[in-house]
């Protein structure tokens, strides 16, 4: 006789474990420049795409895929189309903030060993997708959780990882092949460091710098500030 699914106890962890993750989280870092160009070990890779693949997601629809890309000439026809969109960009900030925008390395697409585009397939689980039935971009929400995870396991490993967002989304989906129901939702450059900033680059160069959580916090319903 079958018996139906049951949870097992829940593993408790240690506080040793428990701090190895809140420094993991707190050392995480957006990487654009820092890379080392020794190749990532494809048992290090493994590790951190399996994280990836451990995200919770919508309806476990694992709408996920994961473009590794190593071919320079690839990485140099992404280069160039992030610096087109990067003009773009720099000319829709404030005169005053544009010399400082084109003075911030924002990607490392060709100094960074490995390049991931993450995509989301939005017609994996078919039409209707339980807990996406209210809410079709669950599954793009689902896809980011894993590249947190991926972020998070790159830095347990040493290897550094940045996010590059500045792109025209026909530019990119052209370069890659993506068919029409695909989403990029993420460009990734991967690589060793040595070094990494305290902080986060952007607010130990001054552009924007962290809020205070206690700001942040609400309780019940949402609180204009100073009310």
């Amino acid at each position: 006789m079958l018996h139906p699914p049951a949870p097992a106890p829940a593993r408790v962890f240690s506080s040793a474990e428990r701090r190895a993750l809140y420094d993991v989280i707190a050392a995480r870092r957006d990487v654009r420049d820092e890379f080392l160009p020794d190749p990532i070990a494809p048992y290090r890779l493994r590790r951190i795409l399996e994280a990836g693949h451990a995200a919770p997601s919508v309806g476990h629809m694992q709408p996920w895929n994961f473009i590794l890309i190593r071919d320079p000439a690839q990485k140099h026809r992404i280069a160039s189309a992030f610096a087109a969109a990067n003009d773009e960009a720099a000319e829709m900030f404030p005169e005053e903030r544009q010399s400082t925008y084109r003075s911030l390395k924002l990607e490392g697409i060709r100094k960074a060993p490995l390049n991931i585009a993450v995509t989301c397939d939005r017609t994996r689980g078919g039409k209707v997708v339980l807990g996406r039935t209210h809410n079709r971009d669950m599954d793009l929400y689902s896809t980011v959780c894993a590249v947190q995870n991926m972020w998070l396991a790159a830095r347990a490993e040493g290897i550094g990882m940045g996010w590059v967002s500045i792109f025209r989304p026909d530019d990119l989906r052209a370069i890659l092949g993506l068919p029409d129901h695909v989403e990029i939702v993420a460009y990734l450059c991967l690589g060793h460091v040595s070094e990494l900033f305290d902080r986060p680059e952007l607010a130990a160069r001054g552009w924007r710098q962290t809020l205070p959580l206690d700001s942040l916090i609400m309780t019940d319903r949402w609180e204009p500030a100073g009310a």
